[in-house]
């Protein structure tokens, strides 16, 4: 009963906080960032934090507003330092592509992409997790979340539509299943 009661008071702490700073709290956030629902996520995770240490708040109602403040200071400058890094590491990305350049894509990749474009969506992707991204049959039916015979199924099916698309001079090949007319999925 203790405990429910030591919950009971933090929430009421909290909803007083919220209710006497959020609309200060986010003009604060508002005047700091470019985009406004960042305003919000800042004032979301500053609850957040003040949640987690309310313990740690002062009981004199002006000395808690300004201790929000400060949580909110530092929330904000946690999220400024993440951006500068994302930033950083992108910089660092595009400058290491422009040095190391992708493969160069030729005749024949632009031919194969084309021809699995083609493919249902299904059928292409199943492809794409086998022959490029290097993952078994089993582990790409996992990761599309069909079974395993589904998956055999469709890999059957997209590689002999491939073989067509590639190569239209070769003769079609017939399998026992579109001999009964029985349709790809």
């Amino acid at each position: 009963m203790t405990r429910r009661r030591g919950r009971d008071q933090r929430e009421a702490t909290i909803e007083a906080l919220h209710q006497a700073n959020a609309a200060d709290l986010l003009s604060y956030f508002g005047r700091r960032v470019s985009i406004p629902a960042d305003a919000a996520d800042l004032l979301s995770e500053t609850f957040v934090v003040a949640w987690r240490r309310v313990d740690h708040m002062p009981s004199n109602p002006e000395q808690a507003r300004m201790w929000l403040f400060g949580v909110a200071r530092r929330v904000h400058a946690n999220a400024v330092r993440g951006s500068l890094r994302r930033t950083d590491l992108t910089l660092k990305l595009r400058r290491q592509l422009e040095t190391q350049p992708l493969a160069a894509i030729d005749s024949t990749t632009l031919e194969v992409r084309e021809a699995l474009g083609q493919l249902p969506v299904d059928q292409s992707e199943l492809v794409r997790l086998i022959l490029w991204d290097g993952f078994t049959l089993p582990q790409a039916a996992s990761i599309l979340d069909i079974s395993e015979s589904t998956a055999r199924g469709r890999y059957q099916r997209a590689r002999i539509r491939l073989r067509e698309l590639l190569r239209p001079e070769e003769p079609p090949i017939t399998t026992f299943a579109s001999q009964r007319g029985v349709g790809s999925d």
